[in-house]
């Protein structure tokens, strides 16, 4: 009885620890907004009192007529153009990633040098902003389809050779070491257990990348001059409401659609 009581004792102590610990987590964060607001001179109460005022705007300006829908073919045409933009960039960048992702991971490096390169590498290019990439590209390149291509693929390198990396020292060791006892070579234990075993994961986060691309790929043309950026930017510039609501909608409805694609194929794979 008394060793019963003594254990229930314990628990009371451990969720009280918790309870305190998120207590002040909590008043952390609490005085983190308090900090910035007076930081920033943001006022956060005025701003939760404009909200009313933003959506009734938003609902009063965002809406388009039918003579507006008569252009819905030119932002298909461009809408298009971005997902397609986003698609090639992701699956280039996934090629080139599992790469430096295989030299990269403890579990399949051929030397240090080469892993702590290939991190290297792959953490400049993702601590570099897309919009920032693109901003550097259309100085040499211009403003073209080029340059935002390259600037999702550089911003998405990055990001999947760190996933990949993650993905692969995962796997199971002893497949790995087995090939190797029965004097597999490296080419033949990356083919036959590393890439078979991690490949659902890593199509999983290619499917990511391209849902989250289509958007990044919006603002990369207006700063590229190309795709639906530019027409949203186009008619932004001209006031044109309509125009923009209905570019915005046609954005929203290709990543849901996008998005309901992926999460299939997701569910067959995994």
């Amino acid at each position: 009885m008394e060793k019963t009581s003594s254990i229930h004792a314990s628990d009371i102590n451990i969720i009280r620890k918790k309870h305190m610990r998120l207590f002040i987590a909590g008043l952390i964060l609490l005085a983190l907004i308090v900090v910035t607001g007076t930081i920033t001179n943001y006022n956060h109460i005025d701003g939760l009192v404009s909200v009313p005022a933003a959506l009734q705007w938003l609902f009063a300006n965002m809406y388009f007529s039918g003579s507006t829908l008569s252009r819905l073919p030119t932002v298909l045409r461009l809408l298009w153009e971005t997902v397609l933009i986003s698609i090639v960039s992701t699956t280039t960048a996934a090629f080139f990633a599992m790469l430096f992702a295989i030299v990269g991971s403890k579990r399949t490096s051929v030397n240090g040098f080469l892993m702590y390169f290939a991190k290297l590498v792959a953490s400049i290019s993702r601590n570099i902003p897309v919009v920032a990439w693109a901003l550097i590209l259309v100085l040499s390149f211009g403003t073209n389809a080029a340059t935002g291509f390259l600037a999702l693929f550089f911003g998405t390198f990055g990001f999947l050779v760190r996933a990949f990396i993650e993905t692969i020292d995962e796997t199971s060791g002893d497949t790995v070491e087995a090939l190797k006892a029965t004097g597999a070579t490296y080419p033949q234990v990356i083919s036959k257990a590393v890439i078979p075993e991690s490949m659902p994961q890593m199509f999983s986060w290619v499917l990511f990348m391209i849902e989250t691309n289509i958007r990044s790929a919006t603002l990369v043309g207006l700063l590229t001059g190309t795709g639906i950026g530019y027409l949203f930017d186009l008619y932004y510039k001209q006031l044109n409401y309509e125009m923009v609501s209905l570019i915005t909608l046609a954005i929203v409805v290709a990543v849901l659609a996008i998005e309901v694609v992926s999460n299939w194929i997701r569910r067959e794979i995994l």
